[in-house]
């Protein structure tokens, strides 16, 4: 039976890409057939009228997989922006139904799914729903990257009572430091470590290769 992870992030650019990618490299190297899937990526580069995402490229790089970019990512807009604005700019919204199909097809190929989210938890995908939301129809654990820096602890600590109430599973989490200067680091870690109950499942120093005890 096919197993899903779904990647979340105290905020946007805490490194949710750089992680899921060395988790699919992980199970890769424990023999499992495991793809990544990003469902929606802003900010894309159209290149002979086909749009690329540089999330979406490592996460495929990443996979010992094959399937369409369609299935790995079936929304994928040119601005930088909000899934929900972008989404209306481009004239269309991103459907629940679209995304659940893919991943539906994706689990018919592979062992493990590391889906990877935009943004925060609660970034709006359409005019209801949320990433949240899609994780719960998705019914897969999540996985928190919470990027270590300053103000990380209350960004952790308001993600982790999100996914509480949405009633959805923390697998677990990752301290990334995406701030070599960070003050106080191992202290910062440490209460993180205190106050999140979950298992922290590597602590990633800055640019260093993570160690997974999943």
């Amino acid at each position: 039976m096919t197993r899903s992870y779904f990647v979340t992030g105290t905020d946007t650019n805490v490194g949710k890409t750089y992680v899921a990618s060395a988790l699919i490299r992980h199970f890769v190297s424990q023999g499992h057939k495991t793809i990544g899937m990003k469902p929606v990526a802003s900010g894309c580069e159209e290149v002979k009228g086909t749009y690329i995402n540089e999330d979406v490229t490592a996460l495929m790089q990443a996979s010992n997989v094959s399937a369409s970019s369609d299935l790995v990512n079936p929304y994928r807009f040119v601005p930088a922006i909000a899934p929900h604005i972008a989404a209306a700019q481009a004239g269309t919204s991103i459907e629940f139904s679209t995304i659940l199909d893919a991943h539906q097809q994706l689990s018919d190929m592979a062992d493990i799914i590391i889906v990877e989210g935009a943004g925060g938890l609660l970034v709006p995908l359409n005019q209801s729903q949320t990433l949240a939301d899609l994780a719960a129809q998705i019914n897969a654990p999540l996985i928190l990257v919470v990027g270590m820096r300053l103000g990380c602890i209350n960004h952790a600590m308001l993600t982790v009572a999100a996914i509480e109430a949405h009633g959805l599973q923390l697998a677990g989490w990752i301290a990334n430091e995406v701030d070599p200067d960070m003050s106080m680091f191992d202290a910062n870690l440490q209460t993180l470590k205190q106050w999140i109950k979950a298992p922290c499942l590597s602590v990633v120093r800055f640019h260093q290769t993570p160690q997974f005890h999943i």
